[in-house]
């Protein structure tokens, strides 16, 4: 085997087995790695997104029922997509949003730091919040005011979060549209809860673990994770409704 096949291979397969993947890494690997690992690189690829869709498949710690630390209860809608005519630009550009509405009922006052990450089936991955201009959720705003009278843009509705449902703040993540060919998807929901577990890395034992290059543990946090289906072919998908699949709470 090429030898740099095999360095690529065995990294890989040390990040899946510990739940450590990460699409982005991937990419940056297989790209230094050259043209002798690109048939290689798209086939893991494949796998890669499975386990991110499907995290409990993999080795490492499933989340309970009952989280083991504080749990922020949130309410939210499927996402939808908006298109508007964002200022300077001269035709509309689409969006995807989740509503979501939180509520602290843990009896105490907790920091609420949300992220929202959208992961396709196709590799693409999309940061809840990135390259989003304020006129956006002013749209959004006006389009659901009557359902979400208390609605701000992400950036008012962050840091401490008090107790009550008198308390509770609504907001809406938004993401860039993605690509057309993607036929599923899910959003990761991080910052609901406190719950962490670490693993160890296997490969910390290795010569460049020592050296300091690679962790020798990772930090799973508690998420939530939503997953759809987004049915139609890339020609009808522009018009086509996500259906939920599954609602669950995994580590990572």
């Amino acid at each position: 085997m090429n030898p740099l096949r095999k360095a690529f291979q065995k990294e890989i397969m040390a990040r899946l087995s510990n739940l450590t993947l990460d699409v982005l890494t991937l990419r940056s690997f297989a790209m230094n790695a050259g043209k002798t690992a690109c048939l290689f690189a798209l086939t893991t690829f494949s796998f890669a997104i499975q386990a991110l869709m499907a995290p409990q498949a993999l080795a490492a710690p499933k989340a309970e029922l009952v989280a083991s630390s504080w749990q922020l209860d949130l309410e939210f809608s499927d996402p939808q997509r908006i298109s508007i005519v964002l200022p300077g630009d001269s035709h509309a550009t689409t969006f995807w949003y989740l509503l979501y509405e939180v509520t602290n009922n843990t009896r105490r006052d907790v920091e609420f730091y949300p992220s929202f990450r959208l992961v396709t089936d196709t590799l693409t991955i999309v940061e809840g919040g990135a390259e989003v201009s304020p006129s956006v959720y002013t749209a959004i705003s006006g389009r659901h005011g009557k359902e979400y009278p208390f609605f701000a843009p992400p950036h008012k509705v962050t840091g401490t979060l008090r107790q009550g449902e008198e308390n509770a703040r609504a907001s809406a993540a938004v993401f860039r549209e993605f690509d057309p060919q993607a036929s599923k998807f899910t959003v990761f929901v991080a910052g609901l809860s406190g719950e962490l577990a670490k693993i160890a890395n296997p490969s910390a034992a290795d010569a460049k673990a020592r050296s300091g290059d690679v962790p020798r543990s990772y930090v799973l946090r508690r998420t939530l994770a939503i997953s759809y289906d987004l049915p139609g072919d890339p020609k009808t998908r522009n018009l086509a409704k996500p259906i939920r699949r599954n609602r669950e709470w995994v580590m990572r």
